[in-house]
C-alpha cells in the first residue's frame, strides 16, 4: 500500500473537541549553612520550576514547556541555570501518518543508538529540535524517520542527528500466531551524526583527522509466547573519536540478550550485555549527561531503599560485561512456608566487569510476608561490591552487607503506619551506616514522614529529614526540613553528582 493511498483512504469521522491539559512542578529550597556537611547558604531562594501545556484535537496536537531555573537547585547551577521555553512542538496526525515539528523525544529499540528523554532529577533533557515522521502503512509495520539538533541545556548543538527505524510485528500477518498468543517482533534502526571537523591536536605537530559523519545501526528481535519472553539486540557504531574514548578510532559495539519466564507464582529473568566504545554524543568534546544520543542500560537493580542505593552503579562507557539474574516465587497460603497469608521471595544477582576487573556486584534477597491481617513485613539482605575507583575515580573496592526491615501496619481503614530500619556494614570508605524512618499516612490527604541516616563510622554525621505532604484533588504540596548527603543520584546506569544541602524544602505539583 503506497504512502498516498494510506493518506487518502480514510473513514470519515466527526470533528472531535479540543482538550487542554498540563502540569506544574516546582521544587524549592531555602538553603542554610552547615559546616558539618559543607552545605552553603545563598542569598536567593533556589527553585527548579516547570510549567507544561498540551492541546489535543482530532488532527493536531501541540505543546510547550516553560522552565525557570534562574536560581536552580544545587547541582544544576553549572549547566541548567536560566529560564525559557526549550520544549515546543506541533504534531499533525491523520490515519496512518503522524508528523511532528519542534522538539520531541524518541527511542529506537533498547536505546543502544538512540534514546532522547527527560529525567529532571538527573538533569537530563536531550530532546531533538527538528522533525519526525511516523507511518504505519500496513497492519503490524511501523516506520519512523527523524532529523534534528540536540538540546544542550539552553542551546542546541550544531551537529545534525538523523535516523530511521522499522518495526515489524509478524503475528499481525499470521492468524495462527495470534490464536496461540505468540508475538514476534523484528526491528532495525540507523542513526547518523553530522558534526563539522574541529582542529584538535594530540601534540604540537599532530592533528586528529576527525570524521564529519558517524553512523550507527541496530538490529533486534523479540519473541513472546506463553510465559516466555526473549529479546536479542546488536548495535554497531563507526569510528567516533571523542573525549570519552581518548580519541580512539576503534568501532563501537553493543550486544544484549534478555530472557524471562513468568507464570502464577514463579518468575525468572536472565540478562547479559556486552558493550565497548559505545559513547555516542552529539558533540565529541562535550561532557555531562544531556549530550548523549544513545543510552546503555546498566543491568543492575535500581534500589529504592536509602542504604541499598548509597553506592549506585553508573554504566562505564569504555566497555563492560554485565549479567543480571532474578528469580521470584510466591508460596501459597496455608502451606508450611506460606503460612496463613502466603509469602513472596525474590532474589537478584548482578555482576559487571571488564578485562578481568570487577566494577560492581550485588546479591540481594527480599522476603515479603503478611504476618496478620493488618501487618505486612518486608525483609531484605544485600551483599554488594562497589569499585569506587572505576566509578568515581578513587576510593578502591567497597564491600558491604546491608540489612533492611520494612513494616506496614494498617491502623484503621484510612490510616497506615510504616517503619524502616536499615543497616550497612562495611570496613571500607566511611564505615557503617544506619537509617530509620517513620511514615504516617492519613488517606487520602495527609502524610507525615521523619527519617535519619547517620554514619556510624568516620564522620558520625546525621542526615535528618522531616516532611509533611498534603493532597488536595489534583494538587500535591510537600514541605520539609533537613539535611541531604553529597553523592550520586542514579537511574538506569546514568548518574549525576548532587552536593550536600540543608534547609527548608517545598514541592508543589499540579496536573489538570
Amino acid at each position: 500500500m503506497s504512502f498516498l493511498c494510506c493518506w487518502l483512504d480514510m473513514t470519515a469521522q466527526e470533528q472531535q473537541g479540543v482538550m487542554l491539559s498540563g502540569s506544574v512542578q516546582s521544587d524549592i529550597l531555602l538553603p542554610q549553612d552547615d559546616e558539618r556537611t559543607g552545605a552553603r547558604k545563598t542569598e536567593d531562594l533556589l527553585t527548579n520550576t516547570y510549567v507544561e501545556l498540551m492541546l489535543q484535537s482530532q488532527y493536531v496536537d501541540a505543546g510547550a514547556r516553560m522552565e525557570y531555573l534562574e536560581h536552580p537547585l544545587p547541582g544544576f547551577e553549572n549547566d541548567f541555570k536560566g529560564w525559557g521555553v526549550p520544549h515546543f512542538w506541533v504534531k499533525g496526525k491523520k490515519g496512518c501518518v503522524e508528523l511532528t515539528a519542534g522538539t520531541f523525544y524518541e527511542q529506537f529499540g533498547s536505546g543502544f543508538i538512540l534514546r532522547t528523554y527527560e529525567e529532571r532529577s538527573l538533569g537530563i533533557d536531550n530532546s531533538l529540535l527538528g522533525g519526525r515522521l511516523v507511518v504505519k502503512p500496513v497492519k503490524g509495520l511501523t516506520l519512523k524517520a527523524l532529523s534534528g539538533k540536540q538540546r544542550s541545556y539552553w542551546k542546541w548543538n550544531k551537529s545534525l542527528v538523523s535516523g530511521a527505524d522499522m518495526e515489524l510485528h509478524v503475528e499481525e500477518w499470521i492468524p495462527k500466531m495470534q490464536q496461540g498468543d505468540t508475538k514476534l517482533m523484528l526491528g532495525g534502526s540507523w542513526v547518523n551524526k553530522y558534526e563539522e571537523t574541529e582542529d584538535i591536536f594530540a601534540s604540537p605537530t599532530y592533528k586528529y583527522n576527525l570524521p564529519e559523519f558517524v553512523n550507527a545501526w541496530d538490529v533486534r528481535a523479540s519473541l513472546n509466547t506463553g510465559p516466555w519472553n526473549l529479546l536479542v539486540e546488536y548495535a554497531q557504531k563507526t569510528q567516533d573519536p571523542s573525549f570519552d574514548n581518548g580519541f580512539s578510532y576503534d568501532k563501537g559495539t553493543a550486544v544484549m540478550f534478555s530472557g524471562s519466564y513468568s507464570k502464577k507464582g514463579l518468575s525468572l529473568l536472565l540478562q547479559v550485555k556486552r558493550s565497548e566504545n559505545m559513547s555516542f554524543r552529539s558533540r565529541r568534546l562535550q561532557m555531562g549527561t544531556s549530550s548523549f544520543i544513545n543510552h546503555l542500560p546498566a543491568f543492575t537493580q535500581d534500589q529504592t531503599y536509602a542504604l541499598a542505593a548509597l553506592y549506585p552503579y553508573a554504566t562505564q562507557l569504555g566497555g563492560e560485561w554485565a549479567w543480571q539474574a532474578e528469580a521470584g516465587y510466591a508460596f501459597k497460603r496455608k502451606t508450611p512456608l506460606g503460612g496463613k497469608y502466603g509469602m513472596n521471595v525474590k532474589a537478584n544477582f548482578s555482576h559487571v566487569r571488564w578485562e578481568g576487573t570487577t566494577y560492581y556486584q550485588d546479591l540481594d534477597v527480599v522476603l515479603t510476608r503478611r504476618l496478620s491481617r493488618d501487618f505486612k513485613l518486608n525483609l531484605m539482605y544485600m551483599n554488594q561490591q562497589y569499585n569506587k575507583t572505576v566509578i568515581e575515580g578513587e576510593g578502591g573496592m567497597i564491600h558491604s552487607n546491608i540489612f533492611i526491615a520494612d513494616g506496614l501496619y494498617q491502623v484503621a481503614p484510612k490510616t497506615r503506619l510504616r517503619a524502616e530500619l536499615q543497616y550497612l556494614a562495611t570496613a571500607d570508605d566511611e564505615g557503617d551506616w544506619s537509617f530509620g524512618l517513620l511514615e504516617l499516612s492519613l488517606a487520602p490527604r495527609w502524610m507525615f514522614t521523619v527519617s535519619d541516616m547517620w554514619n556510624n563510622g568516620d564522620t558520625k554525621t546525621h542526615y535528618y529529614q522531616g516532611m509533611v505532604t498534603c493532597n488536595l484533588g489534583a494538587h500535591r504540596l510537600q514541605a520539609g526540613y533537613g539535611r541531604t548527603r553529597a553523592g550520586y543520584n542514579c537511574s538506569g546506569g546514568v548518574c549525576r553528582y548532587v552536593p550536600a544541602t540543608k534547609g527548608v524544602t517545598l514541592s508543589y505539583n499540579y496536573n489538570f
